[in-house]
This record gives C-alpha cells, structure tokens and sequence, in this order.
C-alpha cells in the first residue's frame, strides 16, 4: 500500500491566530535587548528563522544570526504559557477540524497527517493544542520553521522523518502540501510535492493558482472537496 503523507500549514489555513505569534516575538525580543522591535515584512509563508534573522538584522546588530537560536530558545520557553490566550483568541478556520478528521478516517489509503510550518515546534503545538487539533497529527513527522530560512528545506526534513517513523516513501506526490501562501506552493513544487493553496488568508484563489498550486479551494469548508483536492481525485 502506497502511504501519503499530508503536510498542513497552521496559520491561515488551519487557524487564524489573531497575533499572537507576532505578540510573543515582541516579548522575546523586549527582553532580550530591551527596546521595541522592528518590524519586519510579511510574515505570510516564511519561518520563523527567516523571520528572526530579519528582525535581528533590522535591530542593527553584528552578526545578527548568531543570535537566532537562543531567540528561538526564548520563544519556546515562552510559548506554553500562551494555552490560555490561544483558547481565547484563536479561532480554528471552517472546516478545518473535519478535513483532518475525515483524512483520518480513509479505510486503505494509509495517509500520515502532520505539520510543515514556519513555526517553531513549540509554537505551532500551542496554537493548536487548546483547540484540540493535534488529535490526528502525528508531530514528529512534520518539520517545524526553527530549522531553516527556506521553507522548502523542510519538505525534505519532513519526508526523512515520516520515512524512519513509518518505513515508507514519501517521494513525489506521495507528499502532499496544504497551504495559504505562494511559498507553501513553491515549497511543494520545487520538492516534487502536490501543492493545494487554500485562500483563507492573505492570497486569492487566483494567486495561489497562479503561483502553479494543484488544485485550489476558497476555504476548507467542502470536506469532500477538501479531501479530493488532496487526494487528487474527483469530488463528484
């Protein structure tokens, strides 16, 4: 049986975070240089080591990515005790609980479900956690935005971990790529991977189909829908 491994973006595609991700970097960075944060460009599609050498290189410091990691290490200190804000302010996008659900429930298909996000992975749990999203994910299959500055890196860093975990393969298609932005669609693309752009943020279903997506949705609300264009099949 040929496995599928699903790769879902978390904000804007499974969540609408209301800030709190960019709330959390001005916290970081407030108390380790103790002044207000630049700010960077869009956020939408990069990592989270894309974007804290950003924000460092605006800040003006020398060498400003050999501060990224221990960025990340106080983000993730930081990032359990944000459960109760994200219970409150976080709101899940329609459809997308019943789209992971109903993945999960194919008899035969053999499909792995997990995360390829700019997030770091700590983070990207705590988004989702209090919302009760993680039940079909399985974490450490995905690949999380502490890794690399290229979002694509981590399609391979993905495969080779649901490779070890499930002794499969995931090349080409058999990697699937849910995502709101064009870079979630390069990212797939440039892997070999199938694209699906979903428009739930800040792109047009006209975008991400240009950008060269698979198939694109409005949002995830169709769970057939949903479940065809990541399949690769006809809803009908």
């Amino acid at each position: 049986m040929r496995r599928l491994l699903v790769l879902w973006d978390v904000d804007y595609t499974l969540i609408d975070s209301n800030g709190v991700g960019r709330e959390l970097y001005q916290t970081v960075f407030g108390e380790m240089f103790g002044r207000d944060m630049p700010q960077p460009g869009s956020m939408a599609g990069r990592t989270d080591r894309a974007i804290v050498a950003e924000v460092l290189t605006l800040a003006g410091l020398d060498d400003p990515r050999q501060h990224v990691d221990a960025f990340h290490r106080l983000m993730a200190a930081h990032s359990a005790g944000l459960a109760d804000r994200v219970a409150q302010r976080v709101r899940i996008l329609p459809g997308a609980a019943e789209a992971m659900a109903a993945l999960a429930r194919l008899d035969g298909r053999g499909v792995v479900q997990s995360l390829l996000t700019g997030n770091i992975r700590p983070l990207a749990e705590v988004k989702l956690g209090p919302l009760g999203l993680t039940e079909h994910l399985d974490l450490d299959a995905g690949a999380y935005g502490s890794t690399h500055e290229v979002r694509a890196e981590l399609v391979h860093e993905a495969r080779r971990n649901a490779s070890r975990a499930y002794r499969a393969d995931f090349g080409g298609d058999a990697t699937v790529i849910v995502g709101d932005t064009p870079l979630d669609v390069e990212a797939a693309l440039v892997t070999g991977a199938r694209a699906v752009g979903v428009a739930t943020g800040a792109f047009t279903v006209g975008e991400l189909a240009a950008a060269g997506a698979h198939a694109v949705l409005p949002d995830l609300a169709d769970t057939d829908l949903v479940v065809a264009a990541i399949l690769g099949t006809d809803a009908g």
